[in-house]
Parts: structure tokens; C-alpha cells; sequence
């Protein structure tokens, strides 16, 4: 099996396979690669359908009850602001960069989820100072490759202000293109969120998120180039993706809310509760868990849920399990289309509506994520171009599942044991 020795991994957080089957026209750089290379057109995603979880099953090939990363954040009633599934030690399985360094080949990551404090060479992580005693500098250095990071950041740490959008994906970009070009990694995984964000902020289709979505093309280009710069271009196959799409929203559902009504939790003024809780939700946005302690009552809290507005379905935690998500829930709640989940324990309302004031604010959205894979028109896409690949072809249907073991063979890589999705053969020419 032939192999080139360069893959670069793009991710475009919430690109969907809308945005490529309505807005081909507007993206010169993306309809180029579609052209000249393969297209699988609708992905469907994990469940839930979040950038943390997404992204690991992105390069594990395995759902979140395998590899371990249920959710973006973790279980901590009595804090504001969780701390999120930041670090690589929270992955159970093998990951598509452990498979590449044990064959020593080089590996960069940018903002990739969930590979903080990890063994890729050139590693910017995703992470932000969650305590009141450290700041964003220190939390990088501890969590990234020390000396490249400072080295990005004396290069092009005046792009950046912040968190904030567009100007951390130019930051990104950037770093990304020096790196492609002077360091000539094997495998790079970028991750860019302008788009994302646009879309939490103002709506799924607006004008801010279209913009978004014509900038990340520019970016595409640029990474592109690099490789061109580099020398690379010729040996190198290009990958674009999404994690998941979004939905619409103007309703919160606050289930702790709910709980503490029922004695079920002890809520705090800044909406955290006690840890003397025997049921509580844990938000995945468009969807929430529900976990018990010494609770046996779990018809009637089912049935209780279900009279909520805006609740579609409730399915029990040996449910979720079949569908990928944590097995130590004790329901799984979907949320309808307009609505999505808090943590929130002390509202003045179980259900209320999302005061345009607020968007922008935490936990105030336009657009939001989390939800069942299966709602409709709610699939992410997948684009292919490069010299393994066989130019002119499109792909229906696949899984987000099929994503790492094809990365795999992209790199003459191999997953050990089972996976529960299998390499797209038919992106690759016939020596491949």
C-alpha cells in the first residue's frame, strides 16, 4: 500500500453539510478541493454531539463510552465554570498522534481538543486559566510544548486578543503556517472556531456566521500554501472537516431548577448546587445526562421530565450507552429544536426564554450543539484532496466513526483491536 508522509488535518468547528450544498459557490478554496478531490457529503456525528467528545472520536476512531471524553466539561456542581476534558490523559484509547510518534514520525497540533499535556511535538493546546491563582500564560506553557509556544507567540502573539474571534483563528493560522512550512510536520490537526462561535452568538445562518464560514476558506488557502512553501504540497493530503452542526435556539430548559423543587438538590445563588445532590443534570447543550445517587425512582423522575416544555425524548442510561454516550447516566434528555439545557439550579422559571440582552454572556445562545446526530439536516461533511486520493468523487453517507481509521491508512497507520467504523476505501486511487 503506497503512502504519503504528510497529512494535514483541518477542522472547521460546526461546518455543516449545508454549508458545503448552499454555499459551494461563495468558497473558491473549499470547491476547489471538492472538485479535484472527494466529498463525503453527510457525516453523522456522536452522541452528544459536542467539540470535545467530536473531536476524539475524530482521531480514536472510538464513541465517548470508549475513549472517555462524555462531554466538553466535567462533573463539578459547586463550580461556575467547570474545568473542560483539557488534557490527553482523559483519553482511554490509542489516538491517531500516539499511533504516528510510535513510528517517529512528527506531529503538530493547534488548538486540537483534549491533547493537553500530550507527547505531539509541536503542540499548542486548547485551554484557558479556570483559577483565580494562575493566568492564560502559565496555563498554556504547563499544558503545551513550552518553547514553541513562546516562540508562536513572540512571532504572531499580536494577532491574537485573547479568546476572541476572528482574531485567535488569524493567531492560529498563523502559527499553523510557520510551523507547515519551517517544521514540515507528518501529521497536523488545526482546529478553527471562528464559525462556532459566530454561530452560538448571532444564529446558524446569520450574516456574522457566513462571514465566519468565507474566512476559514481564506484560512483553508493559507494552509494550504504553506505546504507549497514548504516544498510538502506534492506528498501531502488535505483533509477538511466538521464536528457538528447547529440548531437555532430561544428557550432554556433548566432542569436543576426543576430538582431543587423537588428536594433533589440543594441550590446556590450563583446557580451551583451542593454536593448533597441525589439527581442532577450535567448540560450538553442541545441534549443533558441526568445522574443519580441513592435514588431509586427513576419511572417517576421520567416522567416528570417528559411533561417539561420542550423535552422530545428521554431515553434511560443503558440507552445512551447503545448510542455511544456515558454509561454512568441514568437517563438522557433531548431537547426539541429552539430549546437547549443549563445547569442552572436557581431560575425563576423551569423554562424561559433567552433575552437577546444576554447572548454573548455564558450559557446565553443563538445557535447551540449537543443534540441527538439524527435530527434532521443536522450532519456535519468531510472533503479529501491530495495525491492518495481519487479525484471527482462523492460520498453520500458516512460516520464520524470512519474518520480516524481512514487518517490511519492516509499515514500507513493501524489501529489495533475493534473499531466500530471502517476506512472509506473508496476516496483512494487504486494504490492506495
Amino acid at each position: 500500500m503506497a503512502t504519503n508522509q504528510h497529512l494535514v488535518i483541518i477542522s472547521l468547528d460546526a461546518l455543516g453539510f449545508r454549508d458545503l450544498r448552499e454555499h459551494q459557490a461563495e468558497l473558491p478554496v473549499l470547491n476547489g478541493l471538492m472538485q479535484g478531490g472527494a466529498w463525503v457529503k453527510s457525516v453523522t456525528g456522536i452522541y452528544p454531539t459536542l467539540t470535545y467528545p467530536s473531536h476524539t472520536t475524530i482521531i480514536t476512531g472510538q464513541y465517548p463510552k470508549v475513549h472517555g471524553i462524555v462531554n466538553n466539561t466535567k462533573l463539578q456542581p459547586k463550580r461556575r465554570s467547570p474545568d473542560w476534558f483539557w488534557y490527553q490523559k482523559d483519553v482511554k484509547v490509542p489516538t491517531l498522534y500516539d499511533l504516528a510518534r510510535q513510528k517517529q514520525l512528527t506531529t503538530a497540533a493547534f488548538l486540537w481538543p483534549v491533547t493537553a499535556g500530550s507527547k505531539i511535538t509541536y503542540n499548542l493546546a486548547e485551554i484557558f486559566p479556570n483559577r483565580i491563582w494562575t493566568n492564560q500564560v502559565l496555563v498554556s506553557l504547563k499544558a503545551s510544548s513550552p518553547l514553541f509556544l513562546l516562540k508562536m507567540n513572540h512571532k504572531y502573539g499580536h494577532l491574537r486578543n485573547g479568546i476572541k474571534q476572528p482574531q485567535l483563528d488569524e493567531f492560529i493560522t498563523a502559527c499553523a503556517v510557520d510551523t507547515l512550512a519551517h517544521q514540515k510536520p507528518n501529521l497536523t490537526m488545526i482546529h478553527l472556531v471562528d464559525m462556532d462561535s459566530m454561530r452560538h452568538r448571532y444564529g446558524v445562518r446569520s450574516k456574522e456566521a457566513m462571514q465566519a464560514l468565507q474566512r476559514l476558506d481564506k484560512h483553508v488557502g493559507q494552509l494550504i500554501d504553506a505546504t507549497k512553501q514548504a516544498g510538502t504540497f506534492a506528498d501531502t493530503n488535505f483533509v477538511i472537516l466538521g464536528d457538528h452542526y447547529q440548531i437555532n435556539v430561544d428557550h432554556m430548559i433548566h432542569l436543576n431548577t426543576l430538582f431543587a423543587q423537588h428536594g433533589w438538590l440543594t441550590p446556590r445563588a450563583d446557580q451551583t448546587f451542593e454536593d448533597d445532590w441525589s439527581v442532577m443534570a450535567k448540560t450538553a447543550d442541545g441534549s443533558t445526562y441526568i445522574y443519580t445517587r441513592h435514588f431509586d425512582e427513576i419511572a417517576e423522575l421520567t416522567a416528570l421530565i417528559k411533561q417539561v416544555e420542550g423535552v422530545e425524548t428521554v431515553i434511560t442510561g443503558a440507552e445512551a450507552a447503545k448510542r455511544g454516550a456515558d454509561p454512568a447516566c441514568a437517563l438522557m434528555v433531548e431537547a426539541k429544536a429552539g430549546y437547549y439545557f443549563t445547569d442552572e439550579s436557581r431560575r425563576p422559571l423551569v423554562v424561559e426564554p433567552v433575552h437577546p440582552d444576554t447572548l454573548g454572556q455564558p450559557d446565553r445562545y443563538h445557535g447551540v450543539h449537543g443534540y441527538d446526530p439524527m435530527k434532521p439536516d443536522y450532519q456535519t461533511t468531510l472533503l479529501f484532496n491530495g495525491p492518495a486520493i481519487k479525484p471527482g468523487v462523492t460520498i453520500d453517507a458516512a460516520k464520524l466513526v470512519d474518520e480516524a481509521p481512514t487518517f490511519a491508512r492516509l499515514l500507513g497507520l493501524r489501529f489495533k483491536g475493534s473499531m466500530p467504523g471502517q476506512a472509506l476505501t473508496g476516496i483512494f486511487k487504486e494504490n492506495n
